[in-house]
């Protein structure tokens, strides 16, 4: 008898609609159930209108939210505090990764470095680490 996967609900926050896409479908192809956002503010209503996310995964560069200004607003207004937030970015300076440690992210995923099937893997080994 083999154990089921877990699903997990992910709110997906980036500008690139193609990434939002080819992500979408790659987790999805892996049993989770995908919402997406294009941009912090849009990701934050959908949050205020009831939408519970398992897993936030967020970009960095974002034109007038950018990852950190949401990051900010989300955990001030004490959104989803058991969501975990995991950066999904090309931004690989320390200081990048600092900035988001400081908002209690969970993981920190180069996109540049990172196949979309490792990116999976890689959601799922913090996921189940967190015991989500």
């Amino acid at each position: 008898m083999t154990a089921t996967k877990p699903s997990y609900s992910i709110l997906l926050i980036d500008d690139d609609q193609f990434l939002l896409d080819m992500y979408s479908l790659k987790f999805t192809n892996r049993g989770h159930k995908i919402t997406t956002a294009r941009e912090g503010a849009d990701a934050l209503d959908k949050i205020k209108g009831g939408f519970t996310p398992d897993i936030i995964l967020l970009d960095m560069i974002m034109p007038k939210m950018n990852g950190l200004e949401f990051l900010e607003a989300f955990r001030n207004e004490k959104l989803c505090p058991k969501a975990l937030v995991i950066m999904l970015t090309n931004q690989s300076q320390t200081s990048d990764i600092e900035s988001a440690e400081k908002f209690d992210t969970k993981g920190y995923i180069i996109k540049a470095t990172t196949i979309p099937s490792e990116v999976v893997n890689e959601v799922e080994r913090i996921a189940k680490v967190h015991n989500i």
